[in-house]
């Protein structure tokens, strides 16, 4: 049987499919020889990606500048060999893809393996989670950016994926794709592109695009420059006076149905995404609630702590995790593909995401889409500028200092108890680059003491300081090679010398391990110790209650000096107690507040050591172990100090030691 002819008009329709497919598959061909041009032997080849991006911008008809501003927002140019970010994005265009980046990842098995109880409150029973968040099941547009820029040049995903000047191609066509979709000319200057920028992210939240595209012109303000992991010199030439037109803004915090309740800087779309407070049955039958408490924050207690969490898995996951009353909560998830922010907790309230009864009532929490074991699934910039630009906001709203002491990893967070310290979480784990983030903040870690001071401050090269992890794929194997802000911990002066031990963590006797999850004999960059000793080119601290000794050699440091104040035991006293939490004495409790145990940790200050001190604090406990908020009630005592012990912080009480500025 004879198939019949299509109608006129499809074969038509069939007609410019085949223009366009021929079409196409030359611009495909047209592409190909550049790229092979740009690897051919000559020169150092330090401009190949700076040449690309101008050859894109020709080509495909886009302003070079804008071109460069999104390319930086997203990967600040590096290619990282060709291996995804942790939303599937490839290449300094950050090309998404992470169907294939799923398919071709091994399951992330060494990811953070703590057990705590994410209130950290024996009033209550544990309220611990998985610390995972699964892939969504279906992608969104903004995660499959990949495939649609392989339809619009015709190159293969996989060159898309691997080769730095296509994928700078593909990134072009894409943001010509959307200047044309809105209707606006190809041949407009830059200020007519922020509507073109905004539609490329693929966000769905009202305003996210927007405030990427506002991140995008900031940058084209500033200009930049750098030298790429591969060894690319790349500029941006700042433009002070270039102002976008915004003819399709959405205001920022437009989130829908929440926008009065996000606090949110305004040069980011936050949306509001609400964590539950409501009452429910447990699984044992009793009543519970969740998955945080209301309070009336700063009033009721004034807010001293940032911390950073990644959430160990992926943004959709996340924000569908914390909807949940029985699971967990934070305040805010931070997406890596453009930074949107969503907030699920308001900021008076108290999240449940530390692990610390004392630290969340104090804290804010922030999680960030990725991964503390593999390094090579990297963290976008976009998603470090607005992190850096929610922290500002909230530093400045509610007076906390931009240092270590005060912006927290989770990984700082002291154990509430000693049986508590192993199950502690470890993220955002060595490879969060926080010299980076306090770039971003304003507050860059630089040399405020003496060379022969008494503090220093612990700052290696983030991008050439390696140090071997082991167990990011849950076996003994070592972790992939990647750039750390963690220095190692040595009980001796000497590359051989064994690891310091920490008594909580190890209770059998064992030092620690380079486990990537063990922090047992880690410092970490902008961590803040006095000094015990110096020896050559090796620098002992007192860490833990014992001399740890890191490698700091004078010409190529790990370490700057520091000013700053230092506690040791008080007068007569050989040795004072470390707490995991600053909870008032016995006597400060009202009749009909149960009295909290002052658990002491199993570690202790002693005599002729320092320690760096932070903030002097009022002992507090915030008794909220009822639906109804209304019988909540802070109790407060004598004052602590937050002090740098170990890799995470502690406290002592402030009538057991003496405070002085460091020598």
């Amino acid at each position: 049987m004879s198939r019949s002819a299509p109608p006129a008009g499809r074969r038509g329709l069939s007609g410019r499919h085949r223009l366009r497919r021929a079409l196409v598959g030359c611009l495909a061909t047209a592409l190909l020889v550049p790229l092979v041009a740009a690897r051919t032997p000559g020169g150092d080849g330090t401009d190949a990606l700076q040449t690309a991006f101008t050859e894109a911008a020709e080509r495909h008809g886009v302003p070079e500048n804008v071109l460069l501003g999104m390319a930086y927002l997203q990967s600040r140019w590096d290619q990282h060999a060709g291996r995804p970010s942790v939303s599937g994005g490839y290449g300094p265009m950050h090309l998404t893809d992470l169907r294939t980046a799923l398919a071709r990842s091994a399951p992330h098995q060494g990811g953070d393996t703590g057990q705590e109880d994410a209130r950290g409150d024996d009033a209550r029973p544990p309220r611990a989670a998985a610390h995972a968040a699964p892939a969504p099941r279906r992608l969104p547009a903004r995660l499959r950016t990949l495939e649609r820029a392989a339809r619009l040049t015709g190159l293969p995903a996989s060159t898309l994926r691997t080769s730095p000047e296509a994928n700078v191609h593909g990134g072009a066509a894409l943001l010509a794709a959307a200047q044309r979709e809105l209707g606006r000319p190809l041949d407009a200057p830059p200020q007519r592109w922020f509507d073109a920028v905004a539609r490329s992210t693929g966000a769905a939240e009202p305003g996210a695009g927007a405030a990427f595209a506002e991140q995008v012109f900031a940058l084209l303000r500033e200009g930049a420059t750098r030298t790429t992991d591969a060894g690319q010199r790349v500029t941006l030439p700042a433009s002070p006076g270039l102002r976008p037109d915004r003819s399709r803004r959405k205001a920022a915090g437009s989130g829908a149905g929440g926008a009065a309740r996000v606090d949110c800087p305004s040069s980011l779309a936050c949306s509001w995404v609400p964590a539950p407070y409501e009452e429910f049955t447990g699984t044992d039958g009793t009543p519970d609630y969740g998955n945080h408490d209301q309070a009336d924050r700063p009033r009721g207690q004034r807010i001293r702590h940032i911390v950073i969490h990644d959430v160990e898995g992926y943004y959709e996951g996340a924000v569908s995790l914390v909807q949940d009353p029985t699971y967990v909560s934070w305040h805010y998830t931070l997406r890596a593909t453009d930074g949107h922010v969503a907030q699920h907790v308001e900021t008076e309230d108290v999240a449940w995401h530390a692990g610390n009864w004392y630290l969340n009532t104090t804290s804010v929490g922030l999680e960030h889409e990725g991964f503390l074991t593999d390094p090579d699934a990297w963290y976008t910039e976009a998603m470090y500028r607005a992190s850096a630009r929610l922290v500002r906001h909230l530093a400045g709203r509610y007076g906390i200092p931009l240092d270590r002491h005060h912006v927290l990893g989770h990984d700082n967070v002291p154990g509430v108890t000693a049986s508590a310290i192993r199950g502690m979480h470890t993220d955002p784990g060595p490879y969060w680059d926080w010299a980076h983030y306090f770039d971003l903040l304003g507050a860059p870690f630089t040399a405020s003491g003496t060379p022969d001071g008494g503090l220093v401050t612990i700052a290696p090269d983030y991008a050439t300081h390696r140090p071997v992890y082991t167990r990011c794929d849950g076996t003994g194997a070592a972790c992939p090679a990647h750039g750390s802000g963690a220095v190692r911990l040595r009980t001796a002066p000497g590359p051989g010398a064994p690891l310091v031990r920490d008594v909580g963590l190890h209770p059998d006797g064992g030092h620690a391990t380079t486990g990537v999850n063990d922090i047992g004999a880690r410092a970490s960059t902008g961590q803040t110790y006095a000094v015990a000793e110096r020896r050559g080119a090796w620098t002992a601290i007192w860490y833990l209650g014992e001399k740890a000794w890191f490698h700091n050699p004078v010409e190529r440091p790990t370490a700057v000096p520091s000013a700053g104040r230092t506690v040791t035991p008080a007068p007569g006293r050989d040795s004072v107690p470390v707490y995991g939490r600053a909870y008032p004495e016995a006597s400060a409790y009202p009749e009909g507040v149960e009295v909290r145990e002052l658990a002491p940790l199993p570690y202790r200050l002693r005599a002729g050591q320092r320690y760096a001190a932070g903030p002097r604090t009022p002992s507090e406990y915030y008794h909220a172990t009822t639906f109804d908020p209304a019988q909540h009630v802070v109790v407060r005592g004598e004052a602590y100090w937050q002090i740098q012990l170990g890799h995470r912080v502690a406290f002592v009480r402030a009538a057991d030691v003496r405070v002085e500025e460091a020598p």
